[in-house]
């Protein structure tokens, strides 16, 4: 048992610096995003940075993956929609800035099943270490984009219907939004108390496609 402890704490923390970055590339973009449409409060604050320790949470980027809970945030990004430029609404530039963050993981997953495939290429793909970097990089990133985009408060996805529903719709939107803690809730702790992960198909889906058509196209292999 303190042995099997052991492995799975060795891989939490091989993993750790991976989810660092990629949360850190999360937020830079919502940072990054906010800047180009004219506000500059995150930038204020330090946070326009890829700098880890500009987004690091002591319990959601540390604490929590170590202990192998399924789920850790950073810091939350300041933005004030009444900063952004007077071309879109303000509706429009919080869901372009909430979308950066997903988008940005998506990029980076994309990114690391090409060097994975770059990498067995030029002959190095049997360093298992790299290999299995590389494929934790691309599970982990669809996994981020998939959860934030989902519509649920406080995630990035609830953002983008903010800005697409009307009338009636965005009335019971609203009253759909009072049920989101819970909903969440199911979804995070249904892995741990039901062993049933709603969201590890379409994860797993994502993350075998990008390996199948990218990775094995530019390590050309059939």
């Amino acid at each position: 048992m303190g042995a099997a402890f052991m492995s799975s704490m060795q891989q939490r923390l091989l993993a750790l610096p991976l989810l660092i970055l990629s949360l850190s590339v999360h937020e830079f973009a919502h940072a990054w995003s906010a800047w180009k449409l004219g506000d500059n409060t995150a930038e204020r604050q330090g946070r326009l940075t890829l700098n880890p320790m500009a987004h690091i949470d002591p319990i959601g980027t540390l604490l929590l993956p170590l202990l192998g809970l399924p789920f850790g945030w950073a810091k939350p990004v300041p933005t004030n929609p009444r900063n952004y430029t007077r071309k879109i609404s303000m509706r429009t530039g919080s869901a372009i800035v909430a979308s950066a963050g997903p988008l940005s993981n998506v990029v980076l997953a994309v990114l690391s099943a090409v060097l994975l495939g770059v990498m067995l290429r030029i002959g190095r793909g049997g360093t298992d270490a790299l290999v299995q970097m590389f494929l934790m990089l691309v599970v982990m990133n669809v996994s981020l984009a998939l959860f934030n985009i989902l519509p649920l408060p406080p995630l990035d996805g609830h953002y983008l219907v903010d800005a697409l529903v009307r009338g009636s719709a965005a009335r019971h939107w609203e009253t759909f939004k009072g049920y989101a803690p819970i909903i969440l809730l199911v979804i995070i702790a249904a892995p741990q108390i039901a062993h049933v992960s709603i969201l590890s198909a379409p994860i797993m889906a994502v993350a075998q496609w990008l390996l199948e058509h990218i990775t094995i196209v530019v390590g050309g292999r059939d």
